[in-house]
């Protein structure tokens, strides 16, 4: 594609401004590790939540999102369940509030509040750490790929898409090694302006050039329903062969059968917590426990509405103008749906501000992913292992290294990985499959210990590596129960076979995080220590919130999709459900925070010490 040389000067500026952002921060960031991994604990929660935002708002799952929504109809608001989308509606809920009152770095360091200093603990340790390597290997695979099919399309073939997609990434490193959470925040907050404008662009053209006559001329009989039944039941054999195709390789025919295997996996994976990523460090960035709560909450408005203005926008037209060249034939790639709309159907200046945006939307998710993966190799090895009694300066230098290297390995697996659709299966249901079980057993069974935990996690992460090496990620969703089921037995074999924890750790542990579930022994000393202890009965309630959640993020999936394609009676009764689903959340969930903040609820500080919280 031949840019303008407008365009090329709006992506230039783009680029030496991040790189200068992450400059000027430095001197704030190389103070310390708090500083340089958490931001020292001092930003808004607000602030944390929008930049969570846009490092999940990143180019290879807009590419997958665009490529589901083109050939399922709105009823691809359900495919990313998968993911699951939903684990913010149990962040939000409680689990960044349990996570959060732990006052740790990483979720390494959190093993070490869970599960003591005892040699289970120190392999646990291990074991989160090896996770998190191959999770943000993973991840930025997964990115890599998209940033390449992006290139593809947009850049001149003086280089190669992987040449273009190193550059990008070498950017990207630059400024994320100098200024560490605060350049990737502060960046984030200019890339997600620069989404949001984007996004309503998109939506706003498409609006503009495709009426809904000629939607419902390009697409078969039930694709701007959201209901489904057993079977899926969108025939494109006359209209689009390749779509048909695409379905049938997803294998997605019975599409009841595949909705309730992503429901039990969701909810299973949402239930163990965030995955030890950039979600996990925003979390442990905020304020307060109350604050870590709001920002999970307020990603699902400022992530889920904005993007799928663009999602829409680029699917409707793809669907009725882009004709033959993405579409047509059973060897098509459809995660290249998105740069060929920008190419044809996007003015000059526009185009030059949305290839930035969708830039950003790389960048943004791949500098996250870098500094958290950079805390656990500093934090949980180097300074553990290597180096407990260096200088925070040393650690911040060490923090550089590790963040390069981070990179290199993962842009490695990203020349070895076909497609995005691959890696995000892969992530998502076998590497998660592996994670699920004793991460939800950490939180709620009290027998569950160190050697438990470690080896419901090496199954579990082996179980996915052998899927991957061996058996070439063939179907990585229908593997999550199998996955699932071997780290849950070496859990619990693993527990019972070893001695339990010592009650004085679990007894600390319970006290500062007070999660539900399986806890009697240890709240039975909490009240011989403590008569007026309560602990936490809260389960019904919060997983009312959860359902009542997962309804009302839905509806902010869904409405933009309907208005983009001007379907005005569902936009309505969208729209209705989520101020109804809002109220309820604002009664049931948000008004209970400020009720536990005046009761002053105990929960730990940024340097873990237990106190009153406070917003």
């Amino acid at each position: 594609m031949d840019l303008h040389p407008l365009d090329i000067a709006i992506l230039i500026a783009y680029l030496l401004g991040m790189v200068c952002v992450g400059f000027l921060v430095e001197r704030r960031a190389r103070s310390g590790m708090d500083s340089y991994f958490l931001g020292g604990n001092a930003m808004p929660w607000w602030v944390l939540s929008m930049s969570n935002a846009a490092s999940m708002f990143d180019i290879s799952g807009t590419m997958w999102l665009v490529s589901l929504l083109f050939v399922y109809g709105v009823k691809s608001v359900f495919l990313p369940w998968q993911w699951p989308v939903f684990n913010q509606i149990f962040l939000m809920v409680y689990l960044s509030a349990w996570l959060r009152r732990s006052g740790v770095m990483t979720g390494a360091e959190w093993i070490t509040l869970r599960f003591g200093n005892d040699r289970g603990a120190e392999i646990s340790r291990i074991s989160v750490v090896l996770f998190a390597m191959a999770s943000v290997i993973g991840f930025t695979a997964y990115a890599f790929v998209g940033i390449a099919k992006f290139a593809e399309v947009f850049l001149p073939d003086t280089f190669s898409p992987n040449t273009y997609a190193v550059i990008v990434v070498a950017v990207t490193t630059l400024y994320t090694v100098v200024g560490g959470l605060f350049s990737v925040v502060v960046t984030d907050l200019i890339q997600f302006a620069i989404m949001i404008v984007c996004s309503l662009a998109l939506g706003a053209i498409a609006m503009w050039q495709v009426s809904p006559e000629m939607l419902d001329a390009a697409v078969p009989a039930g694709w701007s329903d959201l209901s489904f039944g057993w079977r899926l039941d969108l025939d494109w054999s006359h209209i689009m062969p390749a779509a048909m195709h695409q379905i049938d390789k997803d294998g997605l025919t019975m599409f009841g059968a595949f909705f309730m295997m992503m429901v039990f996996k969701g909810v299973l994976v949402s239930a163990a917590g965030p995955a030890p990523n950039y979600d996990m460090q925003r979390i442990l960035a905020a304020r307060n426990p109350r604050e870590a709560s709001l920002m999970s909450g307020l990603v699902t408005v400022v992530l889920f509405a904005p993007r799928y203005f663009m999602i829409a926008g680029i699917a409707v037209l793809a669907l009725t103008m882009l004709g033959s060249e993405a579409t047509t034939g059973a060897g098509v790639d459809l995660e290249k749906i998105l740069p060929l709309v920008i190419r044809d159907f996007v003015p000059t200046g526009l185009t030059g501000l949305l290839i930035a945006g969708l830039l950003a939307a790389f960048m943004s998710t791949f500098a996250g992913t870098v500094n958290a993966a950079a805390a656990y190799l500093v934090n949980d090895v180097y300074k553990q292992y290597l180096r407990p009694g260096a200088s925070q300066r040393e650690f911040v230098k060490a923090s550089y290294v590790a963040s390069v290297a981070v990179v290199v390995v993962g842009c490695g697996a990203g020349y070895l990985t076909p497609s995005v659709d691959q890696a995000t299966k892969w992530i998502t249901a076998a590497l998660w499959g592996g994670y699920a079980a004793p991460n939800i057993l950490k939180w709620h069974w009290w027998r569950l210990n160190g050697y438990g935990y470690f080896a419901g996690m090496i199954t579990g992460i082996g179980g996915a590596i052998v899927l991957l090496v061996v058996l070439g990620g063939e179907d990585p969703m229908m593997s999550f129960p199998i996955l699932l089921a071997v780290s849950a037995c070496g859990s619990v074999a693993g527990s019972l076979a070893t001695a339990p924890q010592a009650m004085d750790e679990l007894h600390d542990f319970y006290v500062r995080t007070r999660p539900w579930g399986w806890w009697r022994p240890v709240v039975e000393t909490a009240r011989r220590r403590n008569g007026a202890f309560q602990p936490n009965r809260n389960f019904v309630r919060d997983m009312f919130n959860v359902l009542v959640g997962v309804v009302w993020q839905t509806a902010f999936v869904v409405l933009p999709i309907y208005i983009v394609i001007r379907d005005w009676r569902a936009a309505a009764v969208t729209a209705a459900v989520i101020l109804l689903t809002s109220f309820v959340l604002k009664v049931s969930w948000y008004d209970r925070l400020l009720a536990a903040d005046d009761a002053g609820e105990v929960g730990a500080d940024s340097r873990g010490r237990i106190e009153p919280v406070r917003s």
